[in-house]
C-alpha cells in the first residue's frame, strides 16, 4: 500500500515537473518573440528616422539588417535601393535589384533597374529595362497598376501613361482614368486630362461633384477661353455618341460657369424629360439665374417647374417665386394684380404648416413693397390664430416683429422676439430672434444692453449669426467711446435703421451729417462704407467707387481696407468692365490681406482675369 502511494506521488511529481517545464518553455518562447519583435520595430523606427534626416550611411546598415531578416519584404528592399542610389552605390544597387528580380520576378524591379541606369546617365540601357517592364504589363495586365505606380514614383510620366492606358484597355477598370488625368495634368495636356476625368466620372458617377470641383480650377466665365472650348468640345463629342445624361449635366454645369443660364436651362429640361425623376437641376439653374438677375431665364425655369411638378408643394413654390420675380424685374410692378395672385394662391393652398413660405412671402410683399404694413400685421396675426407647429408660429412672430421694428414699435417687436427665443430655445430661429432683439436695442441707442446680448451670440451654432453678432459687437465696442453723448454711434445706428426701412436717401444724408460733424471720429470709415453700399444699391457706381477709394486713401490700415479693395475690384470688373484695374485690386488682397474673408474669391477672380489677360496677349501676337 505504501509502495503504491509512493509510486503515485513519484508519477505526480514527474507530471508536475513536466508541465512546469513545458509552461516555462512557452513563456520563454513568447518573450523571446516579443523582444525580437520589439528590437525589429526599434530598428525600423531608427532606420526610418535616419533616412528622413538624410543620415544614409546609418540607415543603410539598419535596412540591410532588416532585409536580411525578412528577404521578401519589398518595402525594405525598395528603401535600401533608394539609399544606395542616394549614396551613389550604383553597382551595389544593381546587384541587389538583380538578385531580387531573380528571386521574385516582380516587374517593379525592372523599373528600378532601369532607373538605376538612368541615374548613371546610361539612358539606352535604362530604356531597355523600362521596355521590359512595359512588356510585362502587356503580358500580365493584373500587374499593370503596380508597374505604373513605380513609373510614377520616378516621374516617368510617359511610361506610366502607357501602362495605365494598357490597363484600362485590358481590364476595363476605368478607375485608372483618375490616375491618368493627374499624369496628363503634369504634362499640361489639358485635353486628355479633361477626357480622363470625364471617363472616370462616367463609370464612377458618385464622384461627379469631386470632378466638377477639379474642373472648376481650369474653367472661367469666358466661353471663348481655351480651356472652356476644349472641355465643351469633348462633352459635345460625348453627347453625339452616348445617351448618358451625365454629359447633359456636365454641359449644363459648364454653361452655368459661363453664366449662359439659358443654355444651361435647356440642358436641365432635356435631362428632366428623359429621366422624369427630379427637378433639382432646373431649380438650381433658376436660383443661380435669379441671383445674377437674369430674370427671363428664372421666369422660364419656374414656369416650367410649375407646369410639370407632380408635388403640390413644389408647384406652389414655383408660383410663389414667379410672384416675387414680378417685384424684382419690374420698376413699376402691378401691385394690385400681384396681391390678387397671392390671395388666389392662399385660397387654393390654404394656411397651414406646409404653406408657411407663402404666408411669409405675402406679408413681406404687403409690408415692404405695397407699403401696407398694417395689412401685413393683420394678416400675420390671422395666421397665428390657425393651429400650427411651434416652429411655424415662431417664423410668423419673427416676421411680425420685423415689421413692427420698421414701424419703430420697438417694445412690441421685442415682445415677439422674446417669445420666439423662449418658445424654441437653442434653435437657429431662437438665435435669429435674439440677434434681432439686440439690433433693436442698438437702433434705440441702448448700446450697453445690445452689447451684452451680442456677447452671448458670438458662440452661436449658426456661423452666420455668430459672425453678424461679432461684427455688430465690434462696431459698438470700438465706437461707443470718444464722445460722452455717443452721438457718432447714434447717428450711424440711425442711418442703419433708415436702411432697414428702405429709405436710402435719408440714410445717406444722416451719414453725411455724421462725417461732417465728427470728421476725426473712428467710425468715419464705417460711415463711408455704408454710404458706398447705398450708392452701389442705387446704381451710382462712380459715386460708390469714390467712397471706396477714400477709405483706401485715408483708412488703408483699418479693418475695412480689405472690404473696400474687394468691393472696388468687383465694381471695376462688373460695372466698369476694367479687368486690368480689378486685377491690381484683387492682387492687393492676395498679397496684403491674406486673412481676409474675401481672400478665396479674390484669388479665384485674379487667376481668371490673369488667364484672360494672357490669352488676349497671345491673340494679339
Amino acid at each position: 500500500m505504501t509502495a503504491s502511494i509512493e509510486s503515485k506521488n513519484c508519477c505526480l511529481t514527474i507530471s508536475i515537473f513536466t508541465k512546469s517545464t513545458a509552461v516555462k518553455s512557452l513563456i520563454y518562447m513568447f518573450f523571446g518573440l516579443f523582444f525580437l519583435g520589439c528590437y525589429a520595430q526599434t530598428d525600423l523606427d531608427l532606420a526610418a528616422s535616419y533616412y528622413e534626416r538624410g543620415e544614409f550611411e546609418k540607415a543603410l546598415y539598419l535596412y540591410q539588417k532588416l532585409l536580411n531578416a525578412q528577404p521578401n519584404n519589398s518595402n525594405y528592399a525598395f528603401r535600401l535601393i533608394k539609399i544606395q542610389q542616394e549614396l551613389q552605390q550604383f553597382k551595389a544597387a544593381d546587384s541587389l535589384i538583380n538578385g531580387l528580380l531573380k528571386n521574385t520576378k516582380n516587374p517593379q524591379y525592372l523599373v528600378e533597374l532601369g532607373y538605376n541606369f538612368q541615374l548613371q546617365n546610361q539612358l539606352e540601357t535604362a530604356k531597355s529595362y523600362y521596355n521590359q517592364a512595359l512588356s510585362q504589363a502587356y503580358e500580365m495586365p493584373a500587374l499593370s497598376y503596380s508597374i505604373a505606380l513605380k513609373f510614377e514614383e520616378h516621374s516617368l510620366v510617359d511610361q506610366a501613361i502607357e501602362v495605365y492606358v494598357l490597363a484600362i484597355e485590358n481590364t476595363q477598370n476605368y478607375s485608372y482614368e483618375y490616375r491618368l488625368a493627374g499624369l496628363y495634368a503634369i504634362k499640361k495636356d489639358l485635353e486628355n486630362m479633361f477626357l480622363s476625368y470625364l471617363n472616370f466620372t462616367a463609370y464612377n458617377p458618385n464622384y461627379k461633384n469631386q470632378t466638377l470641383q477639379l474642373l472648376s480650377d481650369y474653367i472661367s466665365e469666358d466661353a471663348a477661353a481655351e480651356y472652356n472650348r476644349i472641355l465643351k468640345k469633348i462633352i459635345l463629342k460625348k453627347l453625339q455618341t452616348s445617351s448618358n445624361v451625365l454629359w447633359n449635366q456636365m454641359l449644363s454645369w459648364l454653361f452655368v460657369q459661363e453664366k449662359a443660364y439659358k443654355r444651361a436651362l435647356a440642358q436641365e429640361k432635356a435631362i428632366f424629360r428623359r429621366q422624369q425623376n427630379s427637378l433639382q437641376g432646373v431649380i438650381e439653374v433658376a436660383l443661380l439665374a435669379k441671383a445674377d438677375k437674369v430674370y427671363e431665364v428664372t421666369s422660364d425655369a419656374f414656369r416650367f417647374i410649375s407646369s410639370v411638378a407632380q408635388e403640390p408643394k413644389l408647384s406652389l413654390e414655383a408660383e410663389r417665386q414667379l410672384l416675387t420675380l414680378e417685384l424684382l424685374r419690374n420698376k413699376a410692378p402691378d401691385y394690385k394684380r400681384i396681391q390678387l395672385d397671392y390671395k388666389h394662391l392662399l385660397e387654393r393652398y390654404g394656411i397651414y404648416n406646409e404653406t408657411i413660405d407663402l404666408q411669409l412671402s405675402y406679408a413681406e410683399f404687403l409690408a415692404f413693397h405695397y407699403q401696407q404694413k398694417q395689412a401685413a400685421i393683420i394678416f400675420l396675426k390671422k395666421c397665428l390664430e390657425v393651429e400650427a407647429s411651434k416652429f411655424t408660429k415662431a417664423k410668423l412672430k419673427l416676421k411680425l416683429a420685423d415689421i413692427l421694428t420698421t414701424q419703430e414699435q420697438f417694445n412690441r417687436a421685442l415682445v415677439f422676439y422674446t417669445q420666439v427665443h423662449s418658445q424654441i430655445k437653442n434653435s437657429t430661429l431662437a438665435q435669429q430672434a435674439r440677434f434681432k432683439s439686440a439690433k433693436v436695442s442698438y437702433y434705440k441707442g441702448d448700446f450697453e444692453w445690445a452689447e451684452t446680448q451680442l456677447k452671448v451670440l458670438k458662440s452661436s451654432t449658426s456661423q452666420l449669426i455668430a459672425n453678424d453678432a461679432l461684427d455688430l459687437q465690434l462696431l459698438i465696442t470700438d465706437h461707443k467711446y470718444g464722445d460722452s453723448l455717443q452721438m457718432p454711434l447714434k447717428l450711424y445706428a440711425k442711418a442703419d435703421f433708415l436702411q432697414l426701412q428702405k429709405k436710402p436717401k435719408a440714410a445717406y444724408k444722416v451719414l453725411d451729417t455724421l462725417t461732417k460733424a465728427h470728421p476725426s471720429h473712428a467710425i468715419i470709415d464705417q460711415a463711408l462704407m455704408l454710404q458706398a453700399q447705398i450708392l452701389e444699391s442705387e446704381a451710382d457706381y462712380t459715386g460708390a467707387a469714390q467712397k471706396y477709394q477714400t477709405i483706401l486713401k485715408d483708412f488703408s490700415t483699418e479693418i475695412l481696407a480689405d472690404d473696400a479693395y474687394f468691393a472696388l475690384a468687383e465694381l471695376q470688373r462688373k460695372a466698369f468692365n476694367a479687368p486690368e484695374k480689378a486685377l491690381l485690386l484683387y492682387e492687393k488682397i492676395i498679397f496684403e490681406h491674406q486673412d481676409s474673408i474675401h481672400f478665396v474669391d479674390a484669388k479665384k477672380h485674379y487667376r481668371r482675369l490673369l488667364e484672360l489677360s494672357n490669352s488676349s496677349s497671345k491673340n494679339n501676337l
